[in-house]
């Protein structure tokens, strides 16, 4: 019987091998550089729809890589000292293929290679993508992805946070994947300067892609956006080293001789005193924001690669206000809110992150992944901060020994805020994904377990002091008819929150996706349809009940044979929020189990035109989109802190129009321009509807890049944003239909300069002090240029007089000025 086995087993091996050779075939070459000398160390790569593969030129610049047969392939050429290239290639299972390259270290174009920025692929299915030389480039107060992203579809007027809201959603509503891996954020974060690092590493990242909305049924269970990022596969030994008054960060790659095993780490530290010591209130700040983060690749064969990535982030927030002022009010009457601190916050959050994935191929019609992955974060919110305020008119009189100061005191009293916070949560993953190719069809599956364990204390309060008396919460029903009568009701703080929560949430999700390309005529038409499925139960101290969502998607994309380039985009379908530990918990920090899931219905239709003006490439992205919302779980914004009313009490809408065009406005580099308009507004128990907290009306953004034609050598970009402003908000427990007003609009200027010592396109002699080098430059930073103040929230002070509740507008970062330093060898 076992020799039966055997033979089965032989036979089973021959026939697999054979219907590999027959889907499979060849490409080989050699690379080699202008002087005409081999290139060694590139890595030769393609992604088609997922399948993937890889190779890398020897010593004498040769290579070979077996792909797909049958279709077209876009074949990817890589290597840090030359400019990116790719080329399409089809062969026919079993062929051969040579392709011979020279690869250029300026800016034309290769021989035989065409320069791409996205591939086919990215287009149809409505992905845009960053390269991350412009992450790199462009400044920042934060700079890095989402620097980036909340300039093409996201909003943010906040420059000291790395969170963004997309098309009308909050800052929960959006996927971020590193490497397939969902990636998770600091849940008590409630203000911008405290959040130090995005657990992107800049340094680390290959590719980026991002979607605005109407993205397809294998990305999760969030309604606004997803960003898809890749870190590169080292295929040498190098450094990278930055360095500025913000912080810096050392990144190392590492390949072994046989390169099975490749590596790339990264240390980040970061301190922001030099941009919170610019704002109003005058303090004691010491930051400490680091992190340290590894991928780890082994490939023991041509069909399986295993990958580790794993991250270690501390930031600790140490924060003592001791005086502010802020001036506001008009010409004709100036008014002041001076502000005297006592006390301080200290904060701090720990955060570890390990994720294993490995990737095999089965066969050329077959590959799949799985992936498991574990966060655990630490989190703690400590504070006892008295402040006593006078609000009052200015001296305007210039020759006046007071002139700038507060007269005439309107309203004075004292605040005394208490909190005593904190969170430990362990969330695990485990995920399969499947990937079919079968003649024009493509079929994707996975399925994935979640484990969420959340234990949460809150103890936080607020007491208020006006003008002598303790000011009660306005929820109190005590009634005071004071002096008639005596008070006899108990002293309560303005705001009490106290809660202990111990909450454990079990999800079950999976997707199906099929994806299909075919003529109309002689246009192409590609169509993917598939579906999202979640359940998921809350338990804990609480207990809720099981609930299923559903969520078809759906593509549709024609390309016409037009001789423009250009494509039709039509996408949408349902996207359900399952809630998470955060939107299950009220303002009063009690969790309520049964909060339903979130609902959207999206529709996105677009259009893609590639270009070439002044002989350059250019590319012009339009999208017009609408959601409608149900079971909106409403929410209170403050700075960055999110409290939800946990009880999908609304419905809401959202629709707007986005466009966006990059390319070469300057020979060699890439620019961007986008402009987008959107309105969203919802309607809490059929009172009609107002506002969201995200309805930001109008944004235009450039970001742009250029160089001093006479000094090649000296760059210049720049990061220029407008925004119409936001709902400026309500002070606590006020009705947000009495609170519609607007903060100002959000401006702001970035600007870098930079000079290049040492690039891909320097050659200098051995021995010459910056041979060592392949990429040296130093240059100057100006944060919001033109010194705009720009406010993102409202503090709320009583006048004593006019018992009238004054917006005092709570001022972002002014001009700052920062060296930088990047250095890689």
């Amino acid at each position: 019987m076992k020799t039966i086995n055997k033979l089965f087993a032989l036979l089973f091996l021959v026939f697999s091998a054979n219907a590999f050779a027959q889907n499979k075939a060849l490409i080989y070459g050699v690379l080699l550089d202008e002087s005409r000398q081999p290139v060694e160390g590139v890595s030769i790569s393609f992604d088609d729809n997922g399948e993937k593969g890889h190779a890398v030129s020897d010593k004498t610049g040769a290579y070979k890589l077996e792909i797909p047969a049958g279709r077209e392939i876009i074949i990817s050429y890589n290597h840090v000292s030359f400019i990116p290239a790719s080329v399409p290639i089809t062969l026919p299972p079993g062929k051969k293929g040579e392709i011979n390259a020279i690869l250029e270290s300026s800016s034309k174009q290769l021989q035989g290679v065409t320069i791409t920025g996205e591939t086919s692929r990215q287009r149809i299915i409505g992905l845009t993508r960053i390269s991350p030389e412009v992450i790199r480039n462009i400044p920042g107060a934060n700079a890095g992805v989402e620097n980036i992203v909340k300039l093409l579809g996201g909003n943010s007027n906040n420059e000291m946070s790395t969170q963004y809201a997309v098309r009308g959603g909050s800052y929960d509503e959006n996927l971020v994947y590193v490497e397939d891996i969902e990636i998770y954020r600091p849940f008590l974060i409630r203000s911008g300067q405290q959040e130090g690092l995005s657990f992107t590493n800049t340094s680390m990242v290959e590719n980026v892609e991002f979607s605005a909305g109407g993205f397809q049924a294998k990305y999760g269970d969030k309604m606004s956006s997803v960003l898809d990022i890749s870190y590169r596969r080292p295929t040498r030994f190098g450094v990278q080293a930055e360095a500025s008054f913000l912080g810096g960060s050392v990144t190392a790659d590492a390949i072994s001789k046989n390169q099975k095993w490749s590596g790339i780490i990264g240390a980040r530290y970061r301190d922001n005193s030099l941009l919170v010591n610019s704002q109003q209130t005058e303090s004691n700040y010491k930051p400490t924001f680091t992190d340290v983060q590894a991928m780890v690749n082994f490939t023991p064969s041509s069909k399986w690669e295993l990958n580790f990535l794993g991250n270690i982030s501390q930031n600790k927030y140490n924060y003592e206000p001791l005086y502010r002022q802020t001036n506001f009010g008009t010409v004709d009457e100036p008014v002041a809110l001076v502000i005297y601190y006592d006390g301080k916050e200290k904060d701090q959050y720990t955060t570890y992150f390990g994720a294993l994935k490995s990737t095999y191929t089965v066969s050329e019609n077959f590959q799949f992944k799985v992936i498991g992955s574990i966060y655990h974060t630490m989190e703690q919110e400590y504070f006892d901060i008295l402040a006593q305020y006078n609000l009052g008119e200015v001296d305007t009189n210039i020759g006046s020994d007071t002139f700038g100061q507060v007269k005439n005191a309107r309203g004075v009293g004292s605040q005394l805020n208490h909190a005593r916070n904190n969170l430990d949560a362990l969330i695990a993953n485990a995920e399969i994904k499947g990937y079919h190719v079968i003649n024009n069809n493509r079929l994707e599956w996975g399925v994935k377990y979640t484990h969420e364990d959340i234990r949460d204390r809150l103890l936080e309060w607020e007491v208020i002091d006006s003008a002598g008396f303790s000011i009660r919460p306005p929820v109190a029903d005590i009634k005071n008819d004071q002096p008639y009568e005596p008070f006899t009701g108990p002293l309560l703080p303005y705001q009490d929150v106290r809660a202990t929560n111990f909450t454990q949430i079990n999800r079950f999700s999976g997707f199906a996706q099929w994806s299909h390309r075919t003529k109309v005529g002689e246009a192409d038409l590609f169509i993917n349809a598939g579906a999202r499925a979640q359940y998921w139960k809350v338990g804990g101290n609480v207990e809720g009940k099981g609930q299923t969502t559903i969520s078809p998607r759906a593509q549709l994309t024609l390309k016409p044979a037009w001789d423009m380039d250009m494509l039709f985009r039509l996408s949408g379908g349902f996207y359900n929020q399952p809630p998470f530990y955060r939107e299950l918990r009220d303002s009063l920090g009690q969790v309520r189990p049964d909060v339903k899931a979130q609902k959207s219905i999206h529709i996105v239709a677009g259009n893609d035109y590639s270009f070439r003006l002044w002989e350059r490439p250019f590319k012009l992205v339009s999208e017009l989109w609408y959601k409608k919302m149900d079971d909106v779980n409403t929410y209170t914004l403050e700075n960055v802190r999110m409290r939800y009313r946990a009880n999908n009490d609304a419905v809401a809408y959202a629709y707007g129009l986005d466009m966006r065009m990059n390319g070469e406005f300057v020979p060699g580099t890439e620019s961007w321009v986008s402009v987008g308009y959107m309105k969203t507004e919802e309607n809490l128990n059929d009172r009609g509807y107002i506002a969201r907290p995200t309805d930001q009306r109008l944004k235009f953004a450039i970001l742009f890049q250029d160089y001093v034609p006479n000094i090649p050598s000296l760059k210049v970009y720049l990061n220029m944003v407008y925004n119409t402003g936001l709902p400026g908000g309500s002070p606590s427990y006020a009705d947000p239909y009495l609170y519609q007003s607007r903060l100002n609009d959000y401006r702001r200027v970035d600007a870098g300069f930079a000079y290049v010592f040492v690039d891909s396109k320097s050659d200098y002699p051995k021995g010459h002090w910056l041979s060592v080098f392949r990429d040296l430059s130093l240059g100057l930073e100006i944060f919001n240029l033109f010194n705009n103040q720009n406010a993102i929230t409202n503090t709320w002070v009583r006048d004593v007089y006019t018992k009238n509740q004054y917006g005092v507008p709570n001022y972002l970062t002014s001009r700052v000025f920062s060296l930088k330093l990047n250095v890689s060898i």
